[in-house]
């Protein structure tokens, strides 16, 4: 008997951990991405116009190709607030009153028999209130790491900050239109599709502000209490 239970709670810790495992964010490493290789373009045949040679009359220096660099600016800015109020309520009455024989009712001693009452009254009343938001902002030069047939780009990027006690990273992925890059090389992050921007920090610090593994397992849904 003994054995089961200490089984049971091994299989309950096992499956605690393996849900709290979802709280930690591990950033996956997003690697530079280089520019094609032009190495192996067509041989000059004397002609006006050359493969892969050619430049447009008119060029805007954004970021076209594999490899090219751009710039997301970072505006993200969201609220969420929701409120739920319900208020229930439920009154029932019921009466039986008692036999009678020839118009007489039957008593004994001067009571009814077989009269009886019910009555049940009932109320409910819950309330639940919840909000968040969140603001991030900054500038994050990212490159281009794939282009679509329809000419949309996929960027992705990240940044490292060493400091004293950890290190503080961020990182941005998404697709981007190439008529939504501005002038000046640059994106603002609502602008992304599919995006995936990621900020937080490893370290001395990160350790001190983050859950011990017993305490997770207790916040955890898998808890029956």
């Amino acid at each position: 008997m003994r054995r089961m239970f200490f089984r049971t709670l091994i299989a309950v810790l096992a499956a605690s951990l393996g849900g709290c495992s979802s709280f930690i964010d591990k950033p996956e490493h997003f690697p530079a991405t280089s520019p094609e290789d032009l190495s192996q373009a067509a041989e000059l045949n004397g002609a006006i116009f050359q493969q892969n040679q050619n430049v447009p009359l008119f060029y805007n220096a954004v970021a076209l190709h594999v490899g090219d660099v751009l710039t997301v600016v970072l505006e993200e800015s969201t609220n969420a607030t929701k409120s739920a109020v319900t208020t229930t309520k439920k009154s029932t009455t019921a009466t039986m009153p008692g036999l009678s024989v020839a118009g007489l009712p039957l008593t004994h001693n001067g009571a009814n028999i077989l009269s009886a009452s019910l009555n049940d009254a009932s109320a409910f009343d819950g309330e639940g209130a919840s909000a968040q938001s969140n603001n991030l902002t900054g500038y994050l030069s990212v490159t281009v790491s794939k282009r679509y047939s329809n000419g949309n780009l996929q960027v992705r990027g990240e940044k490292w900050i060493t400091l004293n006690q950890g290190k503080e990273f961020i990182q941005v992925q998404g697709i981007v239109r190439p008529v939504d890059i501005g002038p000046d090389n640059s994106v603002p992050s609502y602008r992304l599709a599919d995006a995936k921007i990621l900020y937080g920090g490893t370290g001395t610090l990160a350790d001190s502000n983050t859950k011990s593994w017993l305490a997770r397992i207790f916040d955890s849904p898998w808890m029956p209490f």
